[in-house]
């Protein structure tokens, strides 16, 4: 059922992003393992209301990547990070989705970037949950950052590139999922913000026009 159609005839809630970082062994969900998962859940306003960690034992006949393995052991932190206390992984997505469900509106995927993080963790729901709470709800926070800065290209619109007023004051990369999305959800809003604004100005502009 596609999103439309799953939301007609349902009263209009308000929207939670649900800014999330995953970590992986490796780049496709299947083939390799989503080690760690953690989501931080925002109001419309960029409040924090919740949020949720979780990693996972690694799937039964998946393996490693060894490019993704060279670069984890750069990571000592990280990777002991996401190593600790690992749950299986329909246990895991269980709680993963129990805990979206119960969010107080309803609940968009927000990532950077959306396509890595929301392909693992979409592939992982409909494998063991058999249903996104998501549906196909989801933001590209650099495709945002696309739009908002305008002179530069796609690949240009990088966080090195990015006005510092939209930067959270840590701004750091820490590669511990949690840490990492509730980076980026406040990054999320800071452009927001900003798109907000000249959309405001342009129609204050255009309501001044004779």
């Amino acid at each position: 059922m596609s999103g439309s159609a799953h939301s007609r005839g349902r009263p209009a809630r308000a929207e939670v992003y649900v800014s999330t970082d995953i970590e992986t062994d490796g780049p496709i969900p299947g083939e390799n393992s989503m080690l760690s998962l953690g989501s931080v859940a925002f109001d419309g306003n960029g409040a924090e209301i919740a949020s949720f960690e979780i990693n996972f034992e690694t799937l039964t006949g998946a393996k490693a990547n060894l490019k993704t393995m060279e670069w984890w052991q750069t990571q000592p932190e990280a990777c002991a990070a996401a190593r600790k206390d690992p749950v299986e992984p329909k246990a895991a997505m269980a709680r993963y989705i129990a805990w979206v469900d119960k969010l107080p509106g309803d609940p968009v995927f927000v990532a950077y970037p959306l396509l890595f993080d929301m392909m693992f963790v979409y592939w992982y729901l409909i494998r063991f949950c058999g249903r996104s709470p998501f549906s196909h709800s989801g933001i590209d926070i650099k495709t945002m950052a696309y739009a908002a800065m305008g002179s530069y290209s796609y690949r240009g619109a990088a966080k090195r590139n990015m006005p510092m007023h939209w930067k959270p004051p840590r701004n750091l990369h820490t590669h511990v999922a949690i840490e990492d999305a509730r980076e980026q959800g406040r990054l999320f809003f800071n452009i927001r913000d900003d798109l907000k604004g000249m959309v405001a100005r342009a129609s204050c502009q255009t309501a001044k026009q004779p």
